[in-house]
């Protein structure tokens, strides 16, 4: 299949987002394209350690004190911090991994070429593989590549739904299927990490960064998909991160912009927004966690990433043991003085792993400096470095056992997803007079998918037709989408299609209302056979949206 982007991608490629132990400082204690042929590893790099059946980071905590007993402190502040480079120069990268010993570097939109395609994305990441030499460990490189609004990995990775399409659709093994193609998808780019999934709990329209990013506003059923979507990328053999602790879905502020602060305290958070990092702690399938850039009462001015509170909360309360990451360093929400301090302060207040501060060479330093001061202790950044050795070791053993999908094209799994998370909102669960032609309107790029994709299914788009569909995007898929849709867009539309938030259909009168949570092309080729009467949808509406009562079509 051809591996095309979200409507949201060119926007995001062009001028993308950038989007964590207890406390130490203060104690002295298409058509498929075919992968590329991966880079070699360098012998010393891989594990001795054998991959057991079920293996966990854990399993390789022995061999990873080994190799982080022979660190200098160039090495140990390193093995520490995940960077990043500006621009789309690959050897930028890879000097960092060189010159200051980096776990690795996280690959962002800016360091991709528009409608960058797989061999030029392996062609990056096999350069940062080789650049770490042979020092015992893989190089760790990490994307965030969520689906939908979030997909860093630009248009050569395989194209998916962000989480609330998991929510809808409600099935677990499902999850676990589709995280798993994207997991195995990562691999053959050349990534080891990959930042997702996103385990907050949202509270909808009134939260703009989490949003449809969540798979929904019930603790449990997040908790559901989160575990489903971990065991998928623990099967394909990547690093994942929960996040973001202790729950950014409750907040009414972005933390890319600005430092939010959540009203409950940390002991309020547990009952509902810990759910889903506990749980998945307590089944022991999660392999890293990360700490958000969210501020706490009593603690408004410093976010959770550099607050030791925060990590306690995670070790004690949560009781994860595995590897804990910072959000990126980089954001709105994080100011600690001069460069690198940001680093210092997070590693300080409890995270194993700072991820992209804003200098990476500074912040190298910065831990060099500290760690010859005794601001961080080098026992306290061994114990964070053989967290960080010990999850790429088990990466590396894990990856080349990954199975495939059992027979499943990618096509085929992407459409299954796609029609187990149609949700109907207002309506009857089968369309009550189907049709074989629409008019169509949204933004240039919602109507362009979805023509497309009603021409696959055999809907004409015509603009004399009698049934009119409007298409809705939200925020995440940008300003100007959203601009062209709401100036042509109808609210008296015969079908309303919400291609993000379904809340985003509030005031709209259509007397069929669906929602997709993504403007993805197996999401309208859903809605397109919907309307043919070729499917019947079966999601059910993952958060509540006022004055909505949605059919039971589960």
């Amino acid at each position: 299949m051809a591996r095309t982007s979200s409507i949201v991608l060119a926007g995001l490629l062009a001028g993308a987002l950038t989007l964590t132990g207890c406390s130490r400082g203060e104690t002295d204690g298409p058509q498929e394209q075919s992968s590329p042929v991966a880079a070699e590893t360098p012998a010393a790099n891989s594990p001795t350690t054998s991959a057991q059946p079920d293996a966990r980071p854990a399993d390789f905590t022995d061999e990873a004190k080994g190799i982080v007993a022979e660190m200098d402190d160039t090495a140990l502040a390193g093995a520490v911090i995940m960077g990043s480079y500006d621009g789309t120069d690959a050897a930028a990268g890879a000097k960092l991994i060189r010159n200051d010993k980096l776990a690795g570097v996280i690959v962002m939109p800016y360091n991709l070429p528009q409608d960058v395609d797989r061999q030029t994305l392996r062609t990056m990441t096999d350069q940062f593989r080789t650049a770490s030499g042979e020092r015992g460990w893989q190089t760790m490189i990490g994307v965030d590549q969520e689906g939908g609004p979030v997909t860093r990995a630009g248009s050569a990775a395989v194209e998916l739904p962000p989480l609330m399409a998991h929510g809808a659709a409600d099935d677990p093994a499902l999850t676990s299927q589709i995280t798993a193609l994207q997991g195995r998808d990562l691999i053959e780019l050349g990534f080891t990490t990959d930042f997702a999934p996103v385990a907050d709990v949202t509270v909808g329209k009134g939260d703009p960064a989490i949003s449809v990013r969540s798979a929904g506003d019930d603790p449990q059923r997040v908790s559901s998909v989160v575990e489903a979507a971990v065991t998928g990328y623990d099967e394909a053999g990547i690093i994942s991160s929960l996040k973001h602790f202790p729950g950014h879905g409750a907040l009414t502020e972005d933390s890319h912009e600005t430092l939010p602060v959540s009203q409950k305290s940390l002991d309020e958070l547990a009952d509902r927004d810990f759910v889903p990092f506990a749980d998945a702690a307590e089944a022991g399938v999660a392999t890293s966690m990360m700490v958000g850039h969210i501020a706490l009462p009593g603690d408004e001015t410093l976010p959770a990433s550099l607050n030791p509170k925060a990590y306690q909360a995670l070790r004690e309360d949560v009781g994860f043991e595995g590897l804990i990451v910072t959000d990126a360093l980089n954001m709105g929400a994080v100011t600690a003085g001069s460069p690198g301090q940001e680093t210092v302060k997070a590693l300080a207040a409890g995270a194993d792993l700072a991820l992209l501060p804003p200098d990476s060479a500074a912040a190298a330093e910065a831990v060099r400096t500290a760690l010859g001061d005794g601001t961080l202790k080098r026992a306290d950044l061994e114990e964070s470095a053989t967290r960080v050795v010990a999850a790429q070791l088990w990466q590396t053993a894990t990856a080349g056992d990954a199975g495939d999908d059992a027979g499943k094209s990618e096509d085929d799994q992407r459409q299954q997803l796609a029609v187990a998370a149609l949700t109907v909102m207002n309506g009857e669960c089968r369309f009550a007079e189907p049709v074989d032609e629409v008019s169509v309107t949204g933004s240039d790029l919602g109507v362009k998918a979805f023509t497309e994709a009603a021409k696959e299914a055999g809907l004409n788009v015509t603009d004399g037709a009698e049934t009119t569909v409007a298409l809705v995007p939200g925020p995440l898929l940008g300003s100007e989408t959203v601009k062209q849709a709401k100036a042509r867009n109808s609210k008296k539309a015969d079908v309303a299609v919400a291609l993000s938030g379904p809340w985003e259909l509030d005031g709209y009168e259509s007397g069929t209302q669906l929602a997709i949570y993504d403007d993805w092309q197996p999401g309208m080729t859903a809605v397109a056979r919907y309307l043919t009467g070729d499917l019947e949808a079966t999601g059910s509406l993952p958060v509540k949206v006022e004055g909505v009562n949605p059919p039971d079509c589960s």
